[in-house]
């Protein structure tokens, strides 16, 4: 199986140097990284030639202009450039703990998408970790918000891996920013809805075709961890409109949207 590591980014250099950082430190690397650039400025295009030069794995920068907040575009974009055959998905602005692309391996199951967790970290530790580049985390550190999930425990991931967060409005929760699938089953329900403009939920409407397609969802509780580098929430005035297209994928069983990736296929 051949994975591909998907980044997000836009317009925050620093978190994005840590977080490749803890990438290059990962106990497996992936077999390619993936930068999806939602038009940030030169400073971005600089860390990634930064970490282009020392990785043992291509790195390939996925950008477009800025044209405001396009994330399910650009999300399309690096997922039809993807030459793996499983896609991990993160976020620019989070540190990867060393086994984090190995769990997501190990726990790859056709037919079948991968929820992980995220932790989060306070904004004094976050501003600590952007200014001393500092990929160790311990759970005992202050700052750390949710304790319990940032333990990494594989003997558990069976007892949380299909019946936990997988029932009722929590079958469609996901968090965009620690996720897995197939690359096959994101071109079967055509990618991310681009219809969607400014923040959320394109990740959840995702996730609506998948599941209305068939796929199963798991939970990857206790690995696959990754650490959420504190940041101010994204307006969202775009919302309501977007929150429309995710209840309408949900109540209407939609398996495939008409504004997706196989433009770029």
């Amino acid at each position: 199986m051949k994975t591909s590591l998907l980044i997000s980014t836009y317009n925050w250099p620093e978190a994005l140097d840590v977080c490749l950082k803890s990438v290059m430190a990962q106990k497996i690397l992936p077999d390619e990284i993936l930068i999806a650039d939602d038009g940030s400025k030169s400073t971005t295009k600089e860390i990634v030639e930064k970490y282009q030069k020392i990785s043992k794995v291509p790195i390939v920068h996925i950008w477009h202009e800025d044209n405001g907040f396009e994330l399910a575009k650009i999300r399309n974009k690096a997922i039809a450039k993807a030459s793996g055959d499983y896609i991990v998905q993160i976020d620019g602005d989070l540190v990867l703990h060393p086994y984090f692309i190995a769990d997501h391996k190990a726990f790859a199951k056709k037919n079948s998408f991968v929820r992980a967790s995220r932790i989060y970290i306070n904004d004094e530790l976050s501003s600590e970790k952007l200014r001393t580049q500092n990929i160790k985390i311990n759970p005992f550190a202050k700052g750390i918000t949710n304790f319990f999930s940032s333990f990494r425990i594989p003997l558990l991931w069976k007892k949380f891996e299909t019946n936990y967060k997988n029932t009722g409005d929590e079958r469609w929760e996901i968090h965009g920013c620690n996720m897995a699938f197939w690359r096959d089953d994101a071109i079967e329900v055509n990618g991310y809805n681009e219809d969607f403009k400014g923040w959320g939920p394109e990740d959840k409407e995702f996730v609506a075709r998948l599941l209305n397609a068939g796929k199963e969802k798991r939970f990857l509780k206790m690995g696959g961890l990754v650490f959420h580098i504190h940041h101010p929430i994204n307006a969202k005035e775009n919302l309501k409109k977007n929150e429309q297209i995710f209840e309408d994928a949900k109540k209407n069983g939609v398996k495939f949207c008409e504004n997706g990736i196989n433009q770029y296929l």
